[in-house]
């Protein structure tokens, strides 16, 4: 009867260790993670890249024209959504509100802003594609967000964006139900303005010269 405390003792050391183990290896698992999601997250040309492999976010890709062979005659419809940053005094929208296009064919969508302030601005793009499963397939060829955006004062443009869906979006079983994808923009003033300073003095020296000019021409008495 004195020794079963014994055995019991050490039926119960020896269950737990594992336990124990898998603990700290859980733990030091999830610090790994944690660490490398937080560093991507904390530099943001880490996570822009991050986002581009994966495909995380709806974050499309950047690619270079299809091949035609690759085209299917699956379609798929393209759903265009613009938006602005309130801090930004701009007018956006998309010139069509949707198109079908065939799986891997190349495509061109336009969209409309508009500078309502009356000096110039630099503005960036951001971009995803709802469902977010779907930005692993979105390619982008050419867009206005590569680069950023100035207008003069009342300017109006239209910028296109060129892109294709790559047909293996129908053998991912994650995204063959997929029919639908939503591309979406959104416009912020972007953080370094010198180009739009530039052009704003450039315009006032240039108004300057005018002025002198038109002083010049008038009859005197």
């Amino acid at each position: 009867m004195t020794k079963q405390p014994d055995k019991i003792k050490r039926r119960t050391t020896v269950t737990r260790e594992p336990k124990t183990r898998n603990g700290v290896t859980a733990v030091i698992l999830f610090g790994l993670v944690a660490g490398m999601t937080g560093l991507a997250f904390a530099s943001d040309p880490l996570y822009r890249i991050f986002c581009k492999v994966t495909g995380y976010g709806g974050t499309t890709q950047v690619a270079e024209a299809p091949a035609k062979s690759k085209i299917v005659d699956q379609m798929v419809t393209v759903r265009f959504d613009a938006n602005v940053n309130k801090l930004l005094p701009w007018q956006f929208k998309p010139v069509q509100n949707t198109i079908k296009v065939r799986l891997g064919e190349q495509a061109i969508a336009f969209y409309e802003a508009t500078n309502v302030s009356d000096k110039p601005i630099v503005g960036t793009a951001t971009f995803n594609v709802a469902p977010f499963k779907a930005g692993e397939y979105f390619n982008k060829i050419e867009c206005f967000c590569f680069t950023e955006q100035v207008l003069k004062p009342g300017q109006t443009v239209q910028m296109p964006v060129t892109f294709y869906v790559d047909q293996s979006i129908i053998k991912d079983r994650n995204t063959v139900d997929v029919k639908s994808i939503t591309l979406s923009y959104t416009f912020f003033a972007s953080d370094d303005q010198s180009e739009a300073e530039k052009l704003q003095t450039t315009q006032f020296i240039t108004d300057e010269k005018d002025t002198i000019i038109s002083r010049e021409v008038v009859p005197k008495g």
